[in-house]
Formats: C-alpha cells, sequence, structure tokens
C-alpha cells in the first residue's frame, strides 16, 4: 500500500513537471515567434529603405547624366565665341577686353571639366562607365601627360618633371582612366605649388602592382584634413584655396577611377613642404566579364 501511494506520488510530481515544462516550451514558442515576427518585419523595412535608397541614387545619377548633357551646348558655344574673339575674326580687342574674353574662356573650360567629372561619377554609381583595359607603355603615359601640361607652364619658378620609368613592364589597364587620375593630381599639384617642382613617377611595387605618384613643394594639407580629401566636393579649408576655384570632385573622382581599375589612391602630406599623390594599380588588370562594366 505504501509502494502504491509513493508511486503515485512520484506520477503527481512527474505531471506537474511535465505540465511545467510544456507551459515553460509554450512561452518560449510563443516568445521566439513574436521574435520572428519583429525580424520579418526588421527585414521588410530594411528591404523598403534598401529600394528607397537605390530609388534615389538612380535619380541622382539620372539628374546628373541629364544636368551634364544640358550644360555641354552652352559651354561649347561660349567657348567657340570666346576662341573667335580671341582670335580677332571680327577685328582686333582692346587688351582689357582680351583679359575679360581669357577670363570667361578659363571659366568656361573649369566649367567643362565639372560637368565631365560630374558625368563620369554618375556614370560609376549608375555601373555604366565602361572599362577598356590594353596594353601599352609607361613612356608613352607620362609624354603624352608632358605635353598636355607643357602649354600650361607659365611659372619660372615651377618645374614638372617626369622621371623615366626604368625596368618597369607594359601595363595592360585603362590608359585613359589611369591617365584622368594622374591629370587631376597633377592639375591640383600645379595649382597649390608657387615654386620648387612638380614630379610624377612609376615604381614597381610588391606583387605586381605598380605606384604612380605625384609629388609637389607646395602648401602641404594639415593631418585633419587627408581623411576627407577624397569625397565629393571636399575641399581645403585654407587662404590659398579662396582665391583658387575648384570643384572638389577630381579628387573623389580619380578615387572611384581607381577602384575601377583594381587599385587604390593615398596621399601622404606635410604642411608647408608639399604633398604626394598616389594611385596603386595592377601591372595586369583582371578582365572586365561580359555584361559588367565596373
Amino acid at each position: 500500500m505504501l509502494l502504491s501511494d509513493d508511486l503515485t506520488t512520484r506520477l503527481e510530481q512527474s505531471q506537474a513537471e511535465a505540465l511545467a515544462l510544456q507551459g515553460e516550451v509554450q512561452d518560449l514558442r510563443a516568445e521566439l515567434e513574436e521574435t520572428n515576427r519583429g525580424v520579418v518585419a526588421l527585414y521588410a523595412e530594411l528591404d523598403e529603405q534598401a529600394e528607397q535608397l537605390r530609388h534615389a541614387t538612380q535619380l541622382k545619377s539620372r539628374f546628373l547624366s541629364y544636368m551634364s548633357h544640358e550644360f555641354r551646348t552652352p559651354i561649347g558655344a561660349t567657348l567657340s565665341i570666346a576662341r573667335l574673339l580671341l582670335d580677332h575674326v571680327d577685328g582686333p580687342l582692346t587688351a582689357e577686353q582680351e583679359r575679360q574674353v581669357r577670363f570667361i574662356q578659363s571659366t568656361c573650360e573649369e566649367f567643362s571639366v565639372m560637368v565631365d567629372d560630374l558625368l563620369d561619377l554618375a556614370k560609376i554609381e549608375a555601373g555604366r562607365l565602361d572599362v577598356s583595359p590594353a596594353w601599352f607603355e609607361m613612356m608613352d603615359l607620362f609624354a603624352a601627360l608632358r605635353g598636355m601640361f607643357k602649354p600650361l607652364l607659365d611659372n619660372d619658378e615651377l618645374n614638372l618633371v617626369f622621371e623615366e620609368p626604368k625596368g618597369l613592364p607594359r601595363l595592360f589597364t585603362d590608359d585613359r582612366k589611369l591617365s584622368q587620375i594622374l591629370r587631376n593630381f597633377v592639375s591640383n599639384a600645379l595649382k597649390f605649388t608657387a615654386r620648387g617642382e612638380v614630379r610624377v613617377s612609376a615604381t614597381l611595387e610588391s606583387e605586381g602592382m605598380v605606384r604612380f605618384a605625384v609629388s609637389d613643394t607646395g602648401i602641404g594639407i594639415a593631418p585633419e584634413h587627408l581623411e576627407s580629401l577624397f569625397n565629393d566636393f571636399s575641399q581645403v579649408n585654407a587662404p590659398i584655396q579662396k582665391r583658387l576655384r575648384g570643384t572638389g570632385l577630381g579628387l573623389a573622382l580619380s578615387k572611384q577611377l581607381a577602384g575601377l581599375l583594381g587599385g587604390h589612391v593615398n596621399v601622404h602630406s606635410v604642411v608647408g613642404e608639399g604633398s604626394v599623390f598616389s594611385v596603386i594599380v595592377p601591372v595586369q588588370m583582371l578582365p572586365v566579364e561580359d555584361g559588367i562594366e565596373n
């Protein structure tokens, strides 16, 4: 009789424990279902925000593309008129008139560069900027850059030096994109260097990479400004910056272009001593897959 009562008691305890455990399981299941609903709602919200961001990016890229194309016609017309006036097609100009027309011409040329940069940035964001790698010699690249900047050197106290790339192999990359990056670096260096030199060099890095560097003896850049240099519309807050126009797009575009070439950009600078802007790209760019442009 005592054994039967003991078994009954144990059975009742086991049933009670089972019921308690079942209740805990049900509570845990309810909590898990509530958590799952929250996760699903969060994913839905993230998907909606991602779609809104994609739509906003598409609208911005479309706007930049349309704006850039629309600006080309009046810029081209203004430049053509300025050239006609400077060529004295309709008669001679006074010294003051010629100075003003040259100012119009230089302003339109800067505007044209800004439009081109905006259009390229819009194409990169939309994934529509073509990359066309091919084999070429670095000497040819340097010779083309030297010829491009030679007419612009009107400062007797400033030299533009292109080091001969010795012992370097041919490159397989998009030479136009690489040239565009170096043009931006050289243009900035010339703009912010009053005397001394701007030097362009190429050296072989480890693991099949080539470093192109543009060093100058200019004003230099404070450390707190270096991190934001390659952001869109970023400009250094310096006294000389207020006197020299710029869009702040050149370096941002250079960073994007370097990424398309499989490389990256960096900068080292000391205030009052100068700066070194570099782009590091592979000697041989990986082939672009069909249908993928960036």
